[in-house]
């Protein structure tokens, strides 16, 4: 990309000093110090896209779970059949 940018005299000077003696021309330099100062304000960059390693869950052959709302009323249910034989229980218990 091609700007038009004004540099104070101070940064100008450094800009000279960093080609002076070396293979770099003024663009190069200018834009080998706006990459090192500005580093530190751009986002961290991931070595490489997250991948989820698949694992079997162990699951009861049959068990679908693409309508989880169905799975977790199947939960309930289960929940509410024991918790009734165990009051039935005691309440046998207590007569």
């Amino acid at each position: 990309m091609r700007t038009t940018v004004t540099l104070d005299p101070d940064v100008e000077q450094l800009l000279r000093h960093a080609t002076h003696g070396s293979h770099r021309n003024f663009a190069q330099a200018l834009n080998d110090g706006l990459r090192r100062g500005l580093a530190q304000f751009a986002p961290a960059i991931a070595a490489g896209p997250f991948v989820v390693k698949a694992r079997p869950m162990g699951l009861r052959p049959g068990l679908e779970l693409s309508r989880p709302h169905d799975f977790a009323d199947g939960l309930d249910a289960q929940a509410f059949v024991h918790t009734t034989h165990k009051l039935a229980k005691a309440f046998k218990e207590l007569s």
